[in-house]
């Protein structure tokens, strides 16, 4: 059976860096883990990808693997199978042999722990999104003890090897199986694959290694952010107590304030802009309210109600990019609530001066419902 490539299941190059590898599995690990993914092969893939960092995170094994194909070098099982009565035919050697018999032990070592992600709100005004800003979110959240250093002991002294697996993390476990006895390399059960033990517990975490604080986090907010956006902020999460772990996530979620006139939509900023009749009808100047003060349009005489305008420019920054978007006007003409006698008097004046031919749509109209 074909080697294993690990560095596909990971999708880097065979000279990528730490970094590049690490980057890639933890982007793997919570794209497929199965408490966030619930498709049938996630649980599948997310075995794989722990597999994978497993070897090429820890520099003896991955330079074992490029120079033979093993992780444990030139005496590793590999990919030509496993000469214990499986015959080669249908298994991919250890590791298939460890996932059949998985209730042996737990984790596999040398895998390193992830803290967990961060989910927290930040609210802004709508010219704060508009603009971007710098602000602060406080947060509670796991930190390694400064104490024992994430240990859990209370002093170095108190930090030994483990007996059971002499400081390795790892144990062989002998099962007389069907098949008859195998052998699997599992966690320590006593040290949980740390390779060390703790006799007398750290006061300050009660041998968690790990401590509850609240902290305050800034946040830069990029000009342009959205209600419901998402700011992700790497290694702000809960730590580990390993110092070789990897520490989630801070994830911000984003609620904007709504403007008091104006709509957004995408980039573009959407208002209804009410003037006097007389306005639409003589021509003048409307008031129009921007994220940067205000500005005026000019409205020509017998201006129709629902006229649209647009203010190029003046919208919401592109979040990614140069320019912004603009501000669509909407027009609406407003009819007076009360009118005195001499108002009335002079509108009628005013009706009857004007020509029924100034009306298109009204004898359209009419023209319409006769037929």
């Amino acid at each position: 059976m074909a080697n294993k490539d690990y560095y596909s299941t990971l999708g880097v190059g065979k000279s990528a860096s730490d970094d590049e590898i690490k980057s890639a599995y933890r982007n793997l690990a919570k794209k497929y883990h199965p408490d966030l993914n619930k498709t049938p092969e996630a649980a599948e893939k997310f075995k794989e990808i722990n597999e994978a960092y497993s070897v090429l995170s820890d520099k003896t094994k991955r330079a074992n693997y490029d120079q033979y194909g093993s992780a444990d070098g030139p005496q590793g099982f590999g990919g030509g199978g496993f000469s214990g009565g499986f015959g080669g035919e249908g298994f991919g050697g250890f590791e298939d042999i460890f996932n059949i018999f998985s209730g042996m032990g737990g984790r596999r070592a040398n895998v390193r722990e992830e803290g967990e992600d961060i989910a927290t709100n930040l609210v802004l005004t709508f010219t704060e999104a508009a603009f971007g800003c710098e602000k602060e979110v406080q947060i509670t959240r796991k930190e390694r003890c400064p104490d024992c250093h994430g240990t859990g002991a209370k002093s170095n002294s108190d930090y030994v090897t483990c007996p059971e697996c002499n400081g390795s993390g790892q144990m062989t476990y002998t099962q007389q199986t069907l098949f008859g006895m195998t052998r699997t390399v599992g966690v320590c059960k006593n040290c949980k694959g740390k390779g060390k033990v703790v006799k007398e517990k750290c006061p300050n975490c009660h041998g968690s290694g790990l401590k509850t604080v609240t902290t305050k986090i800034k946040v830069k907010v990029p000009a342009g952010i959205d209600n419901e956006q998402v700011i992700r902020l790497n290694g702000e999460g809960h730590q580990t107590a390993s110092n070789t772990g990897v520490p989630g996530d801070l994830r911000i979620s984003i609620t904007v304030r709504p403007h008091a006139l104006l709509v957004r939509k995408g980039f573009d900023l959407y208002i209804d802009a009410y003037a006097p009749i007389t306005t639409l009808l003589l021509g003048g100047k409307v008031e129009i309210p921007t994220l940067k003060g205000t500005t005026t349009i000019d409205v020509a005489p017998l201006t129709q109600s629902n006229t649209k305008y647009t203010l190029k420019g003046k919208g919401v920054k592109y979040l990614k990019g140069f320019g912004s978007g603009d501000i669509i006007v909407t027009l609406k003409g407003e009819m007076p609530k009360d009118l005195d006698k001499s108002s009335i008097k002079l509108i009628k004046e005013l009706e009857s001066n004007i020509d029924n031919k100034a009306y298109p749509k009204t004898n359209n109209y009419k023209k319409k419902i006769d037929d």
